[in-house]
């Protein structure tokens, strides 16, 4: 997969959806958002943001991970937990838990994944067996993790390091800025968000591990 070809997320969403016997209502009510989106984001006619991608993958008990894959959609768990239950976003990789990418990614290889107000995901690598997100994070200029303003939330602890461009955290009730070199971490339970306020686009790594 090129940089070029995006990942059908919206059909993939879809597909999770509507093996759980979600209806597109029951989800916007969960996520948080107008049916109207969710319908717009599973016909590839509008891409989430970061936050709105999180809640709906929480909701849907299934792993970001899984939205990348190039073979068959998501694969989605029975739902065992009760109604209202916070499912982890970030769960082991449960499409094909032995697909590996890598040991060796070179930039024309990485599958892509551009989300919503001005963010893309890059992602660089998998392990079998090792729950994480491994990516590279570009932030265009103007770009945000959620369009709204809002902060978000989710399972796992995230690490980043940014390599051009600068940043803005806001990560409770506290903001930095983050510039070439600096580097953050913290529980991804703690509401954050991230923003570019400059004329060039923040690109940088990102690790998020998932608790399992």
């Amino acid at each position: 997969m090129s940089p070029a070809d995006a990942p059908p997320v919206g059909a993939r969403i879809r597909h999770a959806r509507l093996a759980r016997g979600t209806s597109l209502r029951a989800l916007a009510r969960e996520v948080g958002v107008s049916a109207s989106l969710i319908s717009q984001i599973e016909t590839g006619k509008t891409q989430p943001s970061v936050s709105t991608l999180y809640a709906i993958t929480t909701a849907l008990a299934i792993s970001v991970e899984s939205l990348f894959d190039a073979g068959e959609p998501a694969a989605v768990p029975p739902v065992a937990a009760a109604p209202g239950t916070v499912l982890h976003a970030l769960a082991a990789f449960t499409a094909d838990p032995g697909r590996r990418i890598g040991p060796l990614v070179t930039p024309d290889e990485r599958e892509v994944l551009e989300l919503d107000s001005g963010v893309v995901w890059e992602r660089l690598g998998h392990v079998p067996g090792i729950d994480v997100d491994f990516l590279q994070v570009t932030y265009r200029p103007g770009g945000a993790s959620s369009g709204s303003g809002g902060l978000m939330r989710h399972s796992g602890t995230e690490y980043g390091c940014l390599t051009s461009g600068e940043l803005i955290l806001t990560l409770g009730f506290d903001e930095y800025t983050m510039r070439p070199g600096d580097a953050v971490c913290f529980e991804s339970t703690t509401p954050h968000r991230y923003r570019n306020d400059g004329e060039v686009p923040a690109v940088g790594v990102w690790f998020v591990f998932s608790d399992t």
